[in-house]
């Protein structure tokens, strides 16, 4: 006991060093890509129910399909300019094509990045 007490006192302390460097490191990341990855989350959850109501599309009309995503805009808080959706029905092959498109602009520390989001559903009727 008194050589283990005796080594932790000539101890020089870069592994706490390390550690603190380590936590720094994921507090930067959490900090700066907290605001990119909800954005992307957004995104993904928006492309999802498009793609639901693509499948469901033989059986409903482009008005509500319309009107469901929209209702899916507002309540994810996407931008206005989302809401110009483009739903295509093609005949052959038999396909429903729903697309629309977006930019966020995400204000960072020391910049701002503008990122451009295109989901775009193509599903076989």
């Amino acid at each position: 006991m008194v050589r283990d007490r005796g080594r932790r006192m000539n101890e020089r302390g870069a592994s706490r060093m390390g550690c603190l460097f380590f936590m720094m490191v994921v507090v930067a990341v959490g900090y700066w890509g907290g605001p990119i990855a909800s954005s992307y989350v957004r995104f993904y959850r928006f492309k999802n129910e498009m793609q639901s109501q693509a499948r469901f599309a033989p059986s409903i009309d482009d008005g509500t399909i319309r009107r469901r995503l929209v209702q899916k805009i507002e309540e994810l808080g996407l931008p206005d300019e989302a809401r110009r959706l483009t739903i295509l029905r093609v005949t052959t092959p038999r396909e429903i094509r729903i697309s629309a498109t977006w930019e966020e602009v995400i204000a960072l520390p020391f910049m701002t990045q503008t990122i451009t989001f295109h989901p775009e559903v193509r599903v076989r009727m």
